[in-house]
């Protein structure tokens, strides 16, 4: 028997289960072959301390001196440059002031990416202080935490059964039963059917398809100190990304929990957003690919035990933000499983655990 049991095998997760494991045996249950393989493995790993709603922002900065500090640090520099025509001046406004992003001349956010179209750009924000996460090398390490104090990770072990019993829990996964006193459940897409299977009821976790296509350096061009760009109201985003360059269509269509793929035409028509905003056409893919993006009803994460069943912990609902969040909201998690006070504000610890959502 061991004494917590996560399943999910994604950083929420696994920054719960390494968490978890200072004061507890964790058990990891993964039903892929390998960590990471949904959404997490698909993520444009982007740290940017101001993206989210307000209890987002909070485990954003909550989580920032881990992702600076912690192992060396996880971030390397990027910037954030969004790019709006003439007529989008209200959108603009909006998205800067969100996003904390300053006004800039034009003709600078013509150096940052120089393949921008002078002819339609109307108005530019940039900031520096958005970055790239080492999302393998921190999923590695959390692994690595796990391991270190007593802790497992079981791939390949998809659950089929799960029952309440007197002491805790038997979750059966590939055949095989694991007992625990306390349940996390981080399944990502999938949490609400783990919830529905434990006896609990589901929350509302909605999976979103957002797709990728990874193309050639346009132009030929280092694109190594490139900014991450964005059309506003996120209409569509480009990211270099290992010398080629990635662009979504920021397209959010609900899904069934599943191994996602890229919709061909909504990819296409992301892609002709992106290229009327910069002179150089796309000629080809490398490759394309999807991720779901989970979310509750209001879309804030939902994190620590259900009022229902204090025995069943939620680690869900992260939507976009899981990398950039997972510092603070795993150790949220663990402080809420223990019985500790947590480093977050009470009011915003009310707008993440699961209650909220039972009223």
């Amino acid at each position: 028997m061991t004494d917590i049991i996560v399943i999910g095998g994604g950083i929420a997760g696994l920054s719960a289960a390494a968490r978890l494991s200072q004061d507890a045996n964790v058990t990891v249950l993964e039903q892929e072959s390998s960590t990471g393989y949904h959404t997490s493995g698909r993520s444009a790993a982007v740290f940017e301390e101001h993206y989210g709603l307000p209890s987002t922002v909070a485990l954003n900065t909550a989580s920032k001196p881990y992702h600076t500090d912690a192992n060396g640090g996880y971030l390397s520099a990027r910037g954030l440059l969004i790019v709006a025509r003439s007529d989008e001046k209200e959108a603009f406004e909006a998205d800067a002031s969100a996003l904390n992003v300053a006004p800039i001349p034009l003709d600078h956010a013509m150096e940052l990416v120089p393949i921008l179209k002078r002819s339609e750009l109307g108005f530019a924000g940039y900031h520096e202080a958005a970055f790239d996460i080492d999302t393998d090398r921190m999923m590695q390490d959390f692994i690595r935490t796990l391991r270190d104090n007593g802790g497992q990770v079981l791939t390949k072990s998809p659950v089929s059964a799960i029952a309440r019993t007197k002491h805790g829990w038997t979750v059966t996964a590939s055949g095989s039963d694991h007992t625990c006193t306390k349940l996390v459940n981080a399944a990502g897409a999938w949490a609400d059917s783990i919830a529905q299977m434990a006896g609990i009821a589901p929350l509302g976790i909605t999976p979103y398809r957002r797709s990728m296509a990874r193309i050639p350096a346009p132009g030929g061009h280092d694109m190594s100190a490139w900014p991450i760009f964005f059309g506003v109201s996120e209409t569509w985003y480009a990211k270099p990304d290992a010398g080629a360059l990635l662009v979504s269509p920021a397209d959010e269509d609900k899904s069934e929990p599943q191994d996602a793929w890229a919709d061909d035409m909504v990819l296409a028509e992301g892609i002709a957003r992106y290229e009327a905003m910069v002179n150089e056409p796309v000629n080809r893919l490398l490759t394309s690919w999807a991720g779901l993006r989970s979310f509750a009803p209001d879309r804030a994460l939902v994190l620590g035990p259900d009022p229902s069943d204090h025995g069943f912990v939620w680690s869900a609902g992260q939507g976009g933000y899981g990398f950039q969040t997972a510092p603070a909201a795993s150790e949220l998690v663990a402080d809420l499983v223990a019985g500790r006070n947590p480093q977050i504000a009470p009011e915003i610890v009310a707008q993440l655990v699961p209650d909220r959502l039972r009223r």
